[in-house]
């Protein structure tokens, strides 16, 4: 059963699939990949933040489900999850548009490559549940990146759209049913109909 924490281990997923495949090479180290708004950067290199939480109501089972004999639980809420993920070259200027090619064109490469996030990555109520968090490229226009980034008076860098899907968080909304113990047949207007 996945908890509210399920966005951020879902996005914690993310952030170690990356320093997992993209250090030493093209980033030194794990710690410049962080779970971080790409306008507070501060030494980070590749950045991955969520911006957009979308319910996904296609194919969703709505209603409660049996938890127990007598308990029903209303079924599980499934979002979308979207994250910019951004790369900040710390290299000098004549080399940094090269820099963040490198990054992104890692980045994509391995995102492509796991279109489902590896168990292991997967942590608390999401490994709990056994979860399946689907990755994907999102196709997104520049105007979309822009308005993304205008919302502050930092210049636009670099940037693409993953999106999580199949994140689901439980319900804590539960009823008590009752069980039939006993039935009564009023036959007797069945008898009048005959005569």
């Amino acid at each position: 059963m996945a908890d509210y924490t399920a966005f951020v281990e879902a996005g914690t997923a993310l952030a170690e699939l990356l320093r997992d495949t993209l250090t030493p090479e093209p980033i030194a180290n794990r710690e410049l990949i962080a779970l971080c708004s790409p306008h507070e950067n501060e030494n980070y290199q590749l950045t991955v933040w969520m911006y957009q939480v979308e319910e996904d109501t296609q194919g969703v089972e709505v209603g409660y489900y049996q938890v127990s004999r007598d308990i029903q639980r209303i079924r599980p809420t499934r979002y979308n999850l979207r994250f910019l993920v951004t790369a900040h070259s710390k290299a000098p200027l004549q080399l940094r548009e090269a820099d963040q090619y490198r990054m992104v064109g890692a980045a994509l490469q391995v995102l492509k490559d796991h279109p489902i996030l590896d168990a292991k990555y997967l942590t608390g109520s999401l490994k709990d549940s056994g979860a399946t968090v689907n990755v994907a490229l999102e196709k997104t226009s520049m105007d979309q990146l822009l308005k993304i980034w205008n919302n502050n008076s930092k210049s636009y860098k670099l940037s693409f759209v993953v999106l999580l899907s199949n994140v689901e968080i439980d319900s804590h909304r539960e009823r008590r049913v009752t069980r039939v113990t006993d039935v009564t047949i009023d036959t007797s207007h069945m008898e009048e109909g005959r005569t």
